[in-house]
């Protein structure tokens, strides 16, 4: 591609690469100048102007944008007619964000003409949003240098995982000290926090905060009312292995396959399963509508993404999230542990 001014009357056919105005009519920037712009320019005294005119073997900025949004595109995506060098990819179904981070960046690695930009990995997307863009800097790129890009982002790096998990059923731990009220507004918070993934509460139960009460608490709303997905409120937080939720999982049949996350608020989430429900112990801010740990974890499981100790302990990096009003000790300025997290 060779880039630079040129003489106006050699300027037909070239791409301008400033906007061009003459005669009321403007050119933008990127356009290809015609035979009757190029004249009128001339004849208004113009000289020169800047232009690019592409070599054999290049690829406009549109098409090259084009085909490599289309080899980066995976499942539930669609690709946006290209425009100035620019493709968009856009979400054809509510869920959950993923990236192959390694692929897009070997991409973004190849030469800096060619740029791939994306939310953030897991990030939950509604139908329609976009969520990632190709974005070729010149007005072209070598067939070389775009099939090197292709090759690497090829298969789909960028896809949406949809929620599959759409039944979910709700245990509550009592104690003398828990409010009905706040049971009912923790209910309340789940079912907003659910609604944009089409999942709803099938059945919730209120239980003795005791082993016995939670593993009675979940064979009701698995094995009776057929969620998919178990969630726990404790009365309490979790504090160890041995602790209540935990004995009442493995009481019921299940397991618990990692207690702690390095997620703040939301260190005290409990990941279990049991006859392939997934069950989740939820760490008290999960009470509160502002973001945190739990969602991490919640949108992953009902996109029926996998979610084992190595996705959790990989959280730590960015897991330091804005304080929330419901916390009774902030973090800042606070000594002593918060047993809500």
């Amino acid at each position: 591609m060779r880039f630079g001014p040129v003489p106006v009357a050699d300027s037909a056919g070239l791409i301008t690469a400033h906007s061009l105005r003459s005669g009321g009519e403007t050119l933008r920037k990127g356009s290809i100048i015609s035979t009757d712009m190029a004249a009128r320019l001339a004849a208004e005294g113009v000289r020169e102007v800047v232009a690019v005119s592409l070599d054999d073997g290049d690829i406009g900025e549109d098409e090259a944008a084009g085909s490599l949004a289309a080899a980066l595109r995976g499942d539930n995506l669609r690709v946006e007619e290209p425009f100035t060098g620019r493709c968009n990819l856009f979400a054809t179904s509510p869920g959950l964000l993923l990236i192959d981070r390694l692929r897009i960046d070997a991409v973004n690695g190849v030469d800096e003409s060619v740029t791939v930009a994306t939310l953030p990995a897991f990030k939950p997307v509604a139908e329609g949003e976009m969520v990632a863009t190709v974005k070729i800097i010149p007005y072209a790129v070598s067939r070389t240098i775009l099939a090197e890009a292709s090759t690497r982002g090829a298969g789909g790096p960028i896809s949406v995982a949809p929620y599959r998990r759409s039944r979910v059923g709700v245990v509550s731990t009592r104690l003398a000290s828990l409010k009905d009220s706040t049971i009912d507004k923790t209910l309340r918070v789940l079912a907003e926090r659910l609604a944009p993934t089409g999942a709803e509460i099938v059945a919730e139960t209120r239980v003795a905060h005791t082993a016995d009460g939670v593993a009675a608490g979940l064979r009701d709303v698995i094995d009776e009312a057929g969620a998919d997905l178990a969630v726990v409120f404790g009365a309490s937080a979790i504090a160890d292995r041995r602790d209540v939720i935990p004995a009442g999982i493995e009481q019921a049949g299940g397991r618990v396959d990692h207690l702690g996350m390095p997620v703040d608020p939301g260190n005290l989430l409990l990941l279990g399963t049991r006859n392939g429900v997934p069950v989740i112990g939820a760490p008290g801010c999960a009470r509160s509508p502002k973001e945190n740990g739990f969602d991490w974890i919640l949108h992953r499981l009902l996109a029926d993404v996998p979610v084992g100790r190595a996705d959790i302990v990989a959280l730590g990096v960015g897991g330091l999230l804005m304080e929330i009003v419901s916390r009774p000790q902030p973090r800042a300025g606070g000594t002593a542990a918060d047993a809500d997290d």
